[in-house]
C-alpha cells in the first residue's frame, strides 16, 4: 500500500496527480551512476497492455501529460489531463510502477540517448565547472554526481542491472499527491509498495581546509571564464534553512539584488551570475556562479573575493535585509500560485518527512530571521568555500594565485 496519500481540494477542469518515489540518483551504485535515470526513463516506454508507441498514442490521444523525472534524492512522476479523461488515465500510474515492460530493446535506446545527451552537456562550460565544484565539495557523498550518471558507467550498465535496480525500485517508500475528487485511498491501493525505510548515506562532512583541495580548474579554449564558489550547507528541515535563503533573496533576486548591482549595474562585468541554492534532503548546495570575458575576469574575481569577505563579517543592512525578506516573501506566493507547482513542491515536501505546509509556516518566521542569524550561518557554512573555475589556462592560473593569496 502507497506510504500516504494527500488531496488538493482545488477546483479546475484539468486534473493533476503526482507520485514521488523516495530515492533517486543518490541510490546509484558505484560504477553504475546514471542507473536511476535511466530506469525512470523506461517505465514510460511501455508497460502491461501497452507497447511503447500504443502507451505513447493512448497518452496523446486524451490530450494528457506523462513526464517522468530523476533528482537527487527521488523519482517524480506527473500525470496531468482533463477531468473528463482522468478516470481513465489513472490506472496508468499503477502499470508504469507495478508492471512496466522494461524491454531490452528500449534498454539499449535509452542507454544511447542519454549517451548522446551526456556529451552534448560536456560541451557546456557551466556542466563542467559545476561537476568539479560538486566533486571537491561533496567528495564520496551521492551529492557529488550527475543524476544523469557518466558515460563510462552507462556504458557498463546491463539490462539485468536495470532490472536488479527495478527489484529494489518497487520497495521504496512511495507517495502520491492530487487535486481529483474521485482519487481515493481504495484506488491509490493498486500502487502496492512495501514499507520500506531508505538507508541514506551520510554527508562527508569533514572537509580539508588546505587551498589545494578547496580549488578545481578545467580548462579549455574559450572567451569566457566560469566562476563557481561555495559551499554545502544543511537540509530544508534545519532551521538554518530560512536564512539561507533570505541571504539568497539578498545576493540574486531582480534588479535590486546585491550580485547584480555589483557586477551587471555597477561594472557591466558578466553575461550570467547568480546563486544555486536548491533544497536537498540532506546537505543543500550554496554557490555564487559567474561568466566573465577574459579580460574581466580578474577584475571580477577580486570583486566577487571582496563581495564573499563582506559575507561572512559584516552584518547585512537593516533595509536590505528587509527588501531580500520582502522578495523571499513574493517568490513563496508567486510559488504558490501554479496548481502544478503547488502539488510538485508539497509532494517533495511530504516525501521528505516535512510538513506540506512548510512553506506557509517559512512565511510566518520570515520576519523573525535577524541579520545577526544570517550571519552566523554564513560564517558556519561559507567561512571556507570551494572554487571551480572553467577557461582559459593562463587566466585560470592567475586566479588561483589570487584564491591560494586570499582564502
Amino acid at each position: 500500500m502507497i506510504q500516504n496519500y494527500f488531496q488538493i481540494k482545488t477546483i479546475r477542469n484539468f486534473s493533476i496527480a503526482k507520485v514521488w518515489i523516495n530515492g533517486g540518483s543518490n541510490l546509484d551504485r558505484e560504477g553504475k551512476k546514471g542507473i536511476n535515470k535511466i530506469l525512470s526513463l523506461l517505465l514510460e516506454r511501455g508497460c502491461k497492455g501497452f507497447k511503447i508507441f500504443e502507451f505513447s498514442e493512448y497518452i496523446d490521444s486524451h490530450g494528457a501529460e506523462l513526464n517522468i523525472e530523476t533528482f537527487e534524492d527521488g523519482i517524480l512522476i506527473s500525470l496531468k489531463s482533463l477531468n473528463e479523461h482522468f478516470c481513465k488515465l489513472f490506472p496508468i500510474l499503477d502499470l508504469i510502477i507495478n508492471k512496466p515492460l522494461l524491454l531490452d530493446s528500449e534498454f539499449q535506446n535509452v542507454k544511447k540517448i542519454t549517451i548522446d545527451l551526456l556529451r552534448k552537456d560536456k560541451e557546456n562550460p557551466f556542466n563542467i565547472a559545476f561537476d568539479k565544484w560538486r566533486k571537491l565539495v561533496y567528495f564520496k557523498h551521492p551529492y557529488a554526481n550527475n543524476t544523469s550518471g557518466y558515460i563510462e558507467d552507462i556504458l557498463n550498465i546491463t539490462h539485468e542491472d536495470i532490472l536488479s535496480e527495478y527489484n529494489n525500485f518497487k520497495n521504496r517508500n512511495m507517495y502520491i499527491i492530487s487535486n481529483n475528487s474521485i482519487i481515493n485511498n481504495k484506488s491509490t491501493q493498486k500502487l502496492n509498495i512495501k514499507n520500506l525505510k531508505i538507508k541514506q548515506n551520510s554527508i562527508q562532512s569533514k572537509l580539508n581546509s588546505k587551498n589545494l583541495h578547496r580549488y578545481a580548474s578545467t580548462h579549455g579554449d574559450s572567451n569566457q571564464i566560469i566562476l563557481m564558489i561555495g559551499n554545502q550547507t544543511c537540509s530544508q528541515s534545519n532551521y538554518e534553512y530560512l536564512p539561507l535563503k533570505i541571504l539568497e533573496s539578498h545576493l540574486s533576486y531582480g534588479m535590486s539584488s546585491v550580485l547584480f548591482k555589483l557586477f551587471r549595474e555597477k561594472n557591466g562585468l558578466t553575461y550570467d551570475v547568480g546563486v544555486f541554492n536548491p533544497p536537498r534532503q540532506q546537505n543543500s548546495p550554496f554557490l555564487i556562479y559567474l561568466s566573465v570575458s577574459n579580460k574581466n575576469a580578474l577584475i571580477a574575481f577580486k570583486i566577487l573575493n571582496e563581495l564573499w569577505k563582506n559575507l561572512v563579517s559584516n552584518l547585512i543592512d537593516k533595509n536590505e535585509l528587509d527588501l531580500a525578506k520582502s522578495k523571499l516573501i513574493s517568490s513563496l506566493l508567486i510559488s504558490n500560485q501554479s496548481l502544478d507547482e503547488i502539488l510538485q513542491r508539497r509532494i517533495q515536501l511530504i516525501g521528505n518527512d516535512l510538513d506540506p505546509d512548510f512553506d506557509k509556516k517559512c512565511l510566518k518566521k520570515i520576519g523573525d530571521v535577524k541579520s545577526k542569524d544570517i550571519l552566523k550561518i554564513t560564517n558556519k557554512y561559507l567561512s571556507e568555500p570551494f572554487l571551480s573555475v572553467y577557461g582559459n589556462k593562463k587566466i585560470c592560473n592567475k586566479i588561483n594565485k589570487l584564491w591560494i593569496k586570499n582564502f
